[in-house]
């Protein structure tokens, strides 16, 4: 609100924009992961240019933007950009002043970002506001790529299906196609989520590929660390070197109440003391939804990043997990480096939660990748693989059980004398 003239009036017309950030940088929205995500590519110009900028171009530029500084506190409110916006954004950085030209070009062909939207196409069909908030976000993101489902009617009821992929073209300021595959059929057979992940899969670029959900938030010091992480692809855990680098996650839904709190702590717990010792010395952590980072090609040429059967893989992040341990692979955990996550803050939404995980569980015991992993782990990881997963529940009915029992037995002998 700071250098409002009418508050009133522009908070609702020429500031409209600002506040609808304001608010969704504060949910658990697309806008928020986006920018998040970002911060990697801001990362990545940042090392381009410490990389190739000498010691006389980092004094030199030190001294400039503090004398910038000073004019800018002596300008006030006469800035071009006021101090309320630029702290709404966080995308901007006087350090990209500096920059000489090439970091651009370097961190786009090291990096993109890939939002899966299948309905992307027909909201664009039926002139939907949620379309025009996607293209402002790929206007705004040079590096943002949207995949989507595009339906082309042929016949009475016939359609034809494609996997397209767009950008924001900044010079001739329009969207652009740069793919366009065509599908044999309708996309969506199984679950939702993971045919989103297969679907866009083929529009990745590199050597890894991190997958993160739409409730998740990144922070541009860690971004700087991703570096450091995929660096870890070369080095040997055991016999093998990994091919999924376990990340941590840090859940900043924690202040939101009680139950988000307890719900924090409960993933904090998981996510460091329980990966911690599934990935060593256990050797049995799976992948569970988390931003962990896969070898591309090791996944492509694989099967994939995720399976999508209906019903059986109502967890679909673990298949992944356990498609990487029985085709020989490695799964370790990294703590130096986290991603931000949003978790359920309702009551509801909690019980929901757990009640999707324990029907997950129910059905994976179900799955031929289950059996095979039953038929080919040795004794000790075979253990520590059912307790981390249906044994967990079972040991948790089963103590259940046992205090109803020790209830009712202790109730019996205090009535019977």
């Amino acid at each position: 609100r700071e250098g409002m003239v009418d508050e009133k009036k522009e908070l609702w017309t020429t500031k409209l924009r600002d506040l609808r950030l304001w608010a969704s940088y504060r949910g658990q929205t697309l806008t928020r992961t986006v920018r998040g995500m970002m911060y990697y590519y801001r990362a990545l110009k940042m090392l381009a240019f410490l990389d190739s900028a000498c010691e006389m171009d980092i004094r030199e530029g030190s001294v400039e933007l503090g004398s910038m500084r000073h004019d800018d506190s002596i300008g006030g409110l006469s800035s071009e950009r006021s101090q309320s916006s630029r702290r709404l954004s966080r995308a901007d950085s006087s350090v990209s002043m500096l920059f000489k030209g090439h970091e651009y070009g370097t961190a786009l062909m090291k990096f993109t970002y890939v939002v899966a939207c299948q309905i992307y196409g027909a909201q664009k069909a039926k002139k939907d506001p949620h379309a025009e908030e996607i293209l402002y976000l790929m206007k705004n993101n040079e590096a943002l790529r949207v995949a989507y489902v595009d339906e082309v009617p042929t016949g009475r009821d016939e359609k034809d299906y494609y996997s397209v992929l767009v950008k924001y073209d900044q010079k001739l300021e329009r969207e652009v196609e740069i793919y366009r595959v065509k599908l044999p059929g309708p996309l969506k057979l199984g679950e939702g989520k993971p045919e989103n992940q297969n679907h866009a899969f083929i529009f990745t670029r590199g050597d890894a590929v991190q997958t993160i959900d739409m409730n998740q938030d990144n922070y541009f010091e860690e971004a700087l660390k991703m570096r450091n992480l995929l660096e870890e692809f070369k080095l040997y855990y055991g016999i093998r070197k990994p091919t999924i680098l376990g990340v941590r996650e840090h859940i900043f839904t924690g202040s939101v109440s009680s139950l988000a709190w307890f719900m924090s702590a409960q993933e904090m717990s998981f996510v460091t003391l329980g990966q911690r010792v599934l990935a060593n010395p256990l050797k049995i952590r799976m992948h569970y939804g988390h931003p962990d980072v896969f070898d591309r090609f090791w996944f492509l040429t694989r099967g994939g990043i995720s399976k999508a059967s209906k019903v059986i893989n109502i967890s679909e992040d673990i298949f992944a997990g356990f498609n990487c341990t029985l085709r020989g692979g490695n799964v370790t955990h990294h703590e130096y480096i986290q991603v931000g996550k949003g978790r359920d803050v309702g009551l509801n939404q909690i019980s929901m939660f757990e009640a999707k995980v324990a029907s997950g569980n129910g059905e994976q015991v179900l799955s031929r990748d289950v059996y095979r992993l039953g038929h080919r782990l040795d004794f000790f990881r075979m253990l520590s693989f059912f307790y981390t997963t249906v044994g967990f529940f079972f040991n948790t009915m089963m103590i259940v059980l046992t205090v109803y029992a020790f209830l009712w037995g202790r109730l019996y002998l205090a009535l019977s004398g």
